[in-house]
């Protein structure tokens, strides 16, 4: 059977700018990335995945709608529209702002004439509301189009008018982030808009801070959108794959990462980065997180001195990432216990930042190599036994109040303390509290046998230093109840 590497991305941590982080990072990459069993997101295709950059400028853009313009005048429309598609694919990778929105515009009233002159009145009429659904004010030159496109361009005006609307709401965790579709800014958040249905491209800026730029589908009777401009934002592509990292609070970096792990699609992130103790060597250390299941699987470093890092030491470093071996001892593994960087002192000459971050799940878990976790197998079922009894006493509560309610309505209706075959409402009041009645025996019976479980499971359990959170969440209708147990093992 043929070994299959989980497929893997490097990203830094740290100073995204620190020229020493950035250069013992690539070659940590191109080390990893050299054995041929490895299959690792390179740091272009991560650059592609989560900012695509125009491999032409808006002055070579412009050139090629102005020849794709001459080319619709002198009849070749084939021609035309592969030009004026090539331009948009690059066009939608520029920066947003009023100089792409131009270009946008104008590639998309090109499209709409050349389409119009092949017959496809369709196509055309899509071109167009592309520039109407977001600027419905906009008048065409009257120098360069004829009455009759100008008043196919009005009449569509009119149509999106009165075409329903879907409340796109948008949100973000830094606030006053401006807003763009399609690279027009359209306000600033919290944002709500009344939008036509149908799809757009969505970025966020805040400052110097960008978020991931995505296509929306805007659909139903409501969109809303929340984006963790603060996160996403703090993922930068050049000139390596880097989350910045400057208040040491490991935790949510951590969690940054398997959350990059996951928009990206890969199964494993290596997380490396430079530490520099206050006193002592510096290190270059790496984390390999599963992304799946959050957890650090295994962490290792060696010392190093200068900007690069020396072959021998990266290659062991490897070894160890990607096996959870090493045969040199130059790599310093952490499988248990605290790593030589985090000795008393802390990093950077300040204590290490233990706090958990409490804007994110917490998604870690530290373990060992092997992913074992602090609680055991038997203390764990005793919680989740004894939340689930707990849950289904609070949902008989809620059942016997709904009961009761109906207990009071039939009470309104017996003739003589006889219900009537002929009273359909009264007969499915009794129906109801049949109902209930079976779902509260139901609860009692359970609850009971849960919490007992439970107990007996705690007892047989080994000690646990802390139990795992659990919350119990109930909810009730005028059919019943449910109760929900949520928590992290």
């Amino acid at each position: 059977m043929a070994y299959s590497a989980p497929r893997r991305t490097v990203v830094a941590s740290g100073d995204c700018k620190d020229a020493e982080l950035s250069g013992q990072a690539k070659a940590f990459l191109g080390a990893l990335a050299s054995r041929p069993e490895q299959d690792t997101l390179s740091a272009s295709q991560f650059s592609d995945r989560l900012f695509p950059q125009s491999t032409k400028s808006y002055e070579d853009l412009q050139r090629q709608l102005e020849a794709a313009q001459d080319q619709f005048y002198e009849g070749r429309n084939a021609r035309t529209l592969q030009a004026v598609d090539e331009a948009l694919q690059q066009i939608t990778r520029l920066p947003v702002g009023d100089a792409r929105w131009k270009l946008y515009v104008e590639a998309q009233l090109l499209h709409g004439l050349n389409y119009r002159a092949m017959g496809k009145q369709k196509e055309s009429d899509t071109a167009f509301r592309n520039v109407l659904r977001l600027q419905p004010e906009y008048q065409l030159n009257p120098d360069y189009f004829a009455p009759s496109v100008r008043q196919n361009f009005d009449k569509l005006r009119k149509e999106l008018a009165q075409t329903r609307k879907v409340k796109l709401s948008v949100k973000s965790t830094l606030p006053a982030a401006d807003v763009y579709l399609d690279g027009l800014k359209l306000g600033q958040t919290p944002l709500s808009l009344d939008a036509v249905p149908g799809t757009y491209h969505l970025t966020l800026v805040k400052g110097d801070t960008t978020s991931f730029p995505r296509h929306i589908q805007v659909q139903g009777t409501e969109t809303p959108l929340l984006i963790d401009v603060a996160y996403e934002g703090s993922v930068s592509a050049s000139p390596f794959p880097c989350l910045a990292a400057s208040d040491g609070n490991d935790e949510r970096t951590l969690s940054h990462a398997v959350r990059l792990g996951g928009t990206l699609g890969v199964e494993e992130v290596i997380v490396v980065r430079l530490e520099r103790p206050s006193s002592g060597p510096k290190w270059f250390a790496a984390t390999v997180l599963n992304v799946e299941g959050g957890q650090k699987l295994r962490e290792g470093g060696f010392k190093t001195q200068g900007t690069d890092a020396p072959n021998e030491a990266l290659a062991a470093l490897v070894d160890f990432v990607t096996t959870g071996r090493s045969p040199s001892n130059l790599v310093v593994m952490n499988a248990n216990g605290k790593a030589p960087w985090d000795a008393p002192g802390g990093r950077n000459g300040s204590a290490s930042a233990s706090g958990m971050d409490l804007t994110a799940p917490n998604l870690m878990s530290e373990g060992d190599a092997s992913g074992a976790r602090p609680t055991s197998g038997l203390r764990t079922a005793s919680y989740v036994a004894l939340g689930t009894g707990v849950a289904a006493f609070g949902g008989a509560g809620v059942v016997r109040l709904l009961a009761q309610k109906d207990v009071n309505a039939l009470e309104k209706r017996l003739d003589n303390g006889r219900i009537l075959s002929s009273d359909r409402e009264a007969m499915g009041l009794r129906d109801s509290l049949v109902q209930k009645s079976n779902v509260l025996n139901g609860l009692l019976i359970g609850g009971s046998a849960a919490v007992v479980t439970g107990a007996v499971l705690y007892l047989l359990s080994p000690d646990s230093s802390t139990a795992p959170p659990i919350s119990v969440g109930l909810s009730a209708d005028s059919h019943g109840a449910a109760a929900s147990l949520s928590g992290s093992f």
